[in-house]
């Protein structure tokens, strides 16, 4: 496996990190994808239900995850969520050292986690977002494509040709994000010159994911059309297709205005959706790799197999 400059920026031994998704990435999976080489990551509403204190469930899922590894994990942080603040200065009391951030000016904050001692790697969806950041100050991007599950950049860029542009654009690393589920996937990220890959959907399918059994399988039973994506006049977010997600894009062709689409979206279906397995109304979101994955395995073996594939992928090449 081919280290890079990520592996010595997280202290890590394999550039792959598990995205940071809400609801489901919980310390269980990050403390399995961190012992097993790679950067396991923890957002902070994982598990959690509605009426539950973010801050509390943060601190707990931290804590979780160090009874479970001794190895490098981090926490992802959403820059425009209410309460960053607060986020923040847990993040800080509970020592840890890399953090990821999003949907946000990366200005704003990473300052203040660089005085703190962390390692800040922020998500881009564009040349000019990646250019903001590494003038923001932080220490990697990740150059997340069209293809990713979740939130999606405006311009839809894919994966493809969005990373080469990015590498070309900045000196300090890049993560590429969207379309990768295994070693073939992983290769190509670096042939366009990442040095990393993060990936959300695949770490999904896992055992030690909490997500629910019907989103799993969901996914596992997904097709290469599977997915799609709406709200793209809010925030385009891609899931797999259900009838709630039918009915926003039905929403939106008829010219619904964005608080109207606000006010059905509403804030409860992504988690009902992945936490509590309603496949119809909730919302479910996943990547366009979702085709790829065949089967439920435990997250470390996710790490393994795309470390010991990547040679044989490279020596095919040849």
């Amino acid at each position: 496996m081919k280290k890079t400059r990520i592996c010595e920026l997280l202290g890590i031994e394999y550039p792959i990190i598990q995205g940071g998704m809400t609801w489901i990435a919980n310390a269980e999976l990050a403390a399995a994808v961190s012992s097993a080489g790679g950067l396991g990551l923890i957002s902070p509403n994982a598990s959690m239900r509605l009426e539950d204190d973010l801050l509390a469930n943060l601190r707990s899922q931290i804590r979780t995850a160090k009874r479970l590894t001794d190895k490098p994990f981090g926490v992802n942080l959403v820059v425009q969520i209410p309460g960053i603040e607060d986020l923040i200065g847990v993040v800080i009391e509970e020592g840890i050292k890399v953090v990821t951030t999003s949907a946000g000016n990366p200005a704003i904050y990473t300052p203040l986690l660089k005085e703190a001692g962390m390692t800040v790697l922020h998500l881009v969806a564009s040349v000019r977002q990646a250019r903001s950041a590494e003038r923001s100050g932080v220490d990697a991007v990740i150059a997340e494509g069209y293809e990713a599950g979740g939130h999606n950049g405006l311009d839809e860029i894919p994966t493809l040709v969005l990373v080469p542009q990015v590498v070309d654009a900045v000196s300090i690393p890049v993560v590429a994000a969207g379309g990768i589920a295994d070693a073939r996937g992983f290769a190509a990220a670096l042939a366009l010159g990442a040095e990393g890959v993060q990936m959300g959907t695949r770490f999904i399918a896992t055992h030690e994911c909490i997500a629910h059994g019907n989103f799993k399988d969901g996914i596992i039973n997904a097709t290469d059309t599977g997915t799609m994506v709406t709200g793209r006049r809010l925030a385009p977010t891609r899931g797999l297709k259900n009838d709630f997600l039918a009915k926003v894009a039905e929403m939106e062709q008829q010219g619904a205005t964005a608080e109207e689409l606000f006010a059905f979206i509403g804030f409860a279906p992504s988690r009902i959706g992945q936490l509590k397995g309603e496949m119809q109304e909730g919302e479910l979101y996943c990547g366009a790799i979702s085709g790829m994955i065949s089967e439920i395995t435990s997250a470390g073996d996710v790490v393994r197999n795309i470390a010991d594939g990547y040679s044989g992928v490279v020596a095919s090449l040849r």
